[in-house]
């Protein structure tokens, strides 16, 4: 189904360079943010080629640099809430990487709002509620079915993070543990699908190293910003992303 990334760009050297840039940026901007860089990824690859070869591309990528974060951050990771969403994260994207199809833009919208409002107002301290391990597993089921499916399960699942009470380098730590149960949940169902060739393989090792690359400047620069900065950052990222998914443009 995914023709051969070759011989649809005449200019290989050009679009791996495109693809460094884009893995470089994805990678610092996930570390420093906690998202972000997936939605980056599928948004800019959907405008080179199609949808579904954006998503099947990037997905292998996006597990190399979210392991690269998980390794880096593994201290860091409050394993409760992992785990809590990797037992629903991990069927519903294989599940969701099998079907390949799209979830229902409305009900994308609803879990986006819902989930933001949630973030936001427990951080400015207006809800004291913390989602528990009940609620955690149907959650992370939802997402990775959402991220198989569009590429947009990151952008709940970030503010259901930020709900936990979760920020700085637990937010980011926790972010890539759950994001590698997603990525591997969805290559599963997308090579039982048939959707991964040896072209988008290819594709998506060189934006893993670029990731990698990413990841690397990403952690230096999150070392000289303070926590409240960093939390700032990380509504205001999940907030511009949440809008671009809004408007039509994730």
């Amino acid at each position: 189904m995914v023709r051969s990334w070759a011989a649809k760009h005449n200019h290989g050297m050009d679009f791996a360079a495109v693809l460094v840039v884009l893995g470089v940026l994805a990678g610092v901007l996930t570390t420093v943010a906690g998202l972000g860089g997936g939605v980056l990824l599928v948004l800019a690859l959907s405008l080179l080629t199609s949808p579904a070869e954006a998503l099947v591309v990037s997905s292998p990528a996006l597990l190399v640099g979210n392991l690269h974060r998980l390794v880096a951050g593994r201290r860091e990771v409050d394993r409760g809430i992992a785990r809590a969403l990797a037992c629903g994260a991990l069927p519903g994207s294989a599940l969701g990487g099998l079907l390949a199809v799209a979830v229902p833009a409305a009900v994308l919208e609803a879990l986006l709002v819902a989930t933001t409002a949630l973030a936001l107002a427990r951080t400015f301290g207006w809800l004291s509620f913390r989602p528990g391990g009940r609620a955690l597993a149907p959650a992370g089921f939802g997402v990775g079915a959402a991220t198989a499916t569009t590429g947009g399960g990151a952008l709940m699942l970030s503010p259901l993070l930020l709900a936990t009470g979760l920020t700085g380098a637990r937010y980011v730590a926790t972010s890539a543990a759950v994001a590698v149960s997603i990525h591997v949940g969805r290559l599963l169902g997308y090579g039982a699908g048939g959707l991964i060739t040896r072209g988008s393989l290819v594709a998506a090792a060189v934006l893993a190293v670029a990731i990698i690359v990413g990841n690397a400047f990403g952690q230096r620069l999150r070392r000289r910003i303070d926590a409240a900065t960093g939390t700032r950052l990380e509504l205001g990222v999940l907030l511009v992303c949440v809008a671009l998914a809004l408007v039509g443009l994730a």
